[in-house]
This record gives C-alpha cells, structure tokens and sequence, in this order.
C-alpha cells in the first residue's frame, strides 16, 4: 500500500477503509462475520471500510488476525496508519460551528491535487473575500449569534489557505454569471469581490470561468457540484454534492463519468480565461 506523505487524515481513513475491505473480500470474510469478530456490527464495518469513523487500533488489529495477515512489517504499516489517520486535522478547533458532514470535506478538500467546482448560487467558497464570506454566511445562520458568524467566517478564510502553500492543488472553477450578477453585501462587497476573482486569475494553479448568460440552459442545471481528485492512486476520484444539511459522496465509476462528462461540457461553453476578466471588469462596471 503507498501512501502519499501529504495525505490528510481524511484520506488516510479512506485510504485504509478501502486496504481493509479488499482484505477482507480476498478472504471471503462477510461484514457480518467481520462485525461479530470485533464486538461490532455490519454496519461497523461498512462505516470503517467506507473511512467515515476514527478507527480503534484493536479492531484493526483484529481484522488483520481474522483476513490472515501475519507478517508483522505489513502489520506495522497499517497500524502506523491507523495512527496517522486518527490525528485531528486543524479544522477540529472549528468542530463547534463545522457540521460532521462537512467535516469529510475539509478533510477531502486538504488531501485533493485537483478540485473542479461549478457553483450557479454563490462565489465558491475559497475564492470569497472576508467581506462576501460574511454577507453568505449571515444570510444563511438566522438566528446565528455574531461570535458564531465570526467562528464561520474564519473557517472559511483558513481553508482558503491551500491554494497559497507550494503543494497547492489546480482549482478550477466555472461560475453561473447569475452569482456574480447578485449583489451580495451590498455594491461595495460585491466590486471587491469581483476584483478579488480577477487578482486571483494571476495565480498559476487557479483558472476560473463564467457560464454567461447568453447561453441559455446548460447541462448542470441541477446545481453545484465539486470533482476531488487525488495524488494517491488508490483513492478515486471523488463528487461532492452539498444539500441544505447534508451532502453526497460519490466515487462509484458511473457517477463520477457522469459529473465529469458535464463539467467538461460546462468547461467548453464557458468564457476562456482571458474572456473570463472581460466579462468580470464588465460586471464591475456595472454596478
């Protein structure tokens, strides 16, 4: 099993999740059988093996008892594993306004080389100034009291942080021009906000497109969408979908050809990049 060094927790767990599930399918072991063998539960074993739970060394250490795996250095690595996948990741300080369901997708959003986003709503979170992230974030917390605005703010400013380091993923984004056309915040918010996608642009490892108006309907009006992809070549390609106190996960092979097949489409009638600053400092004019 290889393992990429700057893998984060999350994809650590998933990574691990998928090592224990093809153990245990080479051994003919059901998740029945393998959740009686720990103490545990079929559904126990279905959470580990998908990586959506820590992992107790014990368990594991049962698991690779009961799939035959004796040598004790292959033991060694999938433990040491363990370990490195259960260490908090730095979004746990945030863990009292971060929802679980997104917590897998900070931890996803970390890990990725590439993150391919359409967003028809808003501005994509890691490319919000301060300012439009908490015109967003105060629109959607009624009743939200302003330390817990702040708290969200921060988290979202502090996951903007991986596009700035030397291991930053490619992001690309391809934004409906209705997001850009709603004034969020006010006038002031929104020219900054503009400015900041046009600054942005200079950067080598984002690239950024607007679905124009004139275009009429397209192929993803169902609604915004994220593409995760991975430097290990063990943890596939993975689709984000957030819901309004949810999200799917997707990494079944139709469904991922599927959402690529329309962000493809997306890409090719949407503006180029330098049409894209065009029609940014056109809006900014407009307002």
């Amino acid at each position: 099993m290889q393992i990429q060094p700057g893998s984060g927790p999350t994809a650590l767990r998933i990574l691990l999740g998928a090592q224990l599930r093809r153990l245990r399918e080479d051994k003919g072991v059901s998740r029945d059988e393998a959740g009686r063998f720990i103490r545990g539960s079929e559904s126990k074993i279905s959470r580990m093996e998908l990586g959506r739970v820590s992992f107790k060394e014990r368990d594991v250490a049962d698991l690779l008892t009961l799939y035959g795996v004796k040598d004790e250095k292959t033991r060694a690595v999938v433990m040491g594993l363990v370990e490195r996948a259960n260490e908090p990741g730095w979004w746990h300080r945030f863990s009292d306004v971060l929802p679980a369901w997104f917590q897998t997708y900070v931890g996803l959003e970390e890990a990725a080389t590439r993150i391919r986003t359409y967003e028809v709503q808003f501005v994509p979170g890691l490319l919000q100034t301060k300012e439009y992230a908490r015109a967003v974030i105060t629109a959607g917390a009624v009743g939200a009291v302003p330390e817990e605005i702040a708290r969200r703010v921060d988290l979202r400013l502090e996951r903007q942080r991986i596009l700035d380091g030397e291991d930053s993923p490619l992001f690309w984004a391809v934004i409906d021009e209705a997001a850009l056309r709603r004034p969020i915040g006010g006038v002031d918010v929104m020219r900054g906000q503009i400015q900041h996608l046009i600054d942005l642009m200079n950067q080598p490892n984002v690239t950024i497109q607007v679905i124009p108006f004139s275009y009429g309907g397209h192929a993803a009006e169902g609604g915004a969408f994220s593409i995760l992809r991975f430097a290990d070549p063990e943890l596939p390609d993975i689709v984000y979908v957030e819901q309004l106190a949810s999200a799917l996960y997707l990494d079944k092979r139709e469904e991922l050809d599927r959402y690529i097949e329309v962000m493809e489409r997306l890409c090719a009638v949407s503006t180029t990049p330098a049409e894209t600053v065009d029609l940014l400092q056109r809006i900014i004019a407009d307002l």
